[in-house]
């Protein structure tokens, strides 16, 4: 079973907190390349500040030494508001030989129960859920009932399943790079360098 994992989210900026957890879990699963998915307009969260096209060119220049990392464009082409479900169904048509593996966190995995047909979502794939060694998942919401029912060990099947994951969760995020970048403190070792760069020239997230 030829698998593909697939990282979505703003990634308004990427940076080291999306990009070695993402290689943990293809090593740990075997996964045999890793698809950036950022999306067009986040039906959960605030709108991002850098466009789509200055975002796709960071996750571009972010994974550039990583060739088996791609960057896919599915949601910002299709645009108007990103639904997981709609996504993997047509990345389903792509690969049609290979199954898909959707990468969350815990704390994003905590509210899976609100996401739009999340039923329809493990129809289409698995799930990797990433935590920290030794961090519980989450098992008192209702996503916790939707992950003992779908947990698994190992991933046999090309979907239906939920892994979890223990990788190097990185205390970094978009709004603590953002809140540096307004004060006009230097990020480095926060996210790569040609990002660093890519924002220095856009003069992006200069305001909050």
């Amino acid at each position: 079973m030829t698998l593909i994992g697939i990282n979505g989210g703003t990634f308004d900026p990427i940076h080291y907190g999306h990009l070695r957890p993402a290689l943990e879990v293809q090593q740990q699963l075997g996964l045999q390349q890793v698809l950036f998915v950022p999306c067009y307009q986040p039906v959960h969260r605030s709108q991002p500040q850098a466009s789509a096209k200055q975002r796709c060119e960071m996750i571009e220049s972010a994974i550039q030494s990583q060739p088996t990392f791609a960057l896919e464009t599915i949601e910002i082409d299709r645009a108007g508001s990103s639904y997981m479900v709609e996504t993997l169904a047509a990345l389903k048509q792509r690969f049609k030989h290979e199954s898909s593996v959707l990468m969350m966190g815990s704390d994003a995995f905590a509210t899976f129960h609100t996401w739009h047909d999340w039923a329809g979502i493990l129809t289409l794939a698995n799930i990797a859920v990433m935590h920290r060694p030794n961090e519980p998942i989450p098992i008192t919401c209702e996503s916790g009932d939707i992950y003992q029912t779908h947990q698994v060990h190992k991933l046999t099947k090309p979907a239906g399943q939920i892994v979890e994951v223990a990788v190097t969760q990185l205390d970094i995020s978009s709004t603590l790079i953002k809140e540096h970048l307004k004060r006009g403190d230097a990020v480095d070792y926060l996210l790569p360098p040609p990002v660093i760069k890519m924002i220095e020239h856009h003069g992006l997230y200069q305001t909050i």
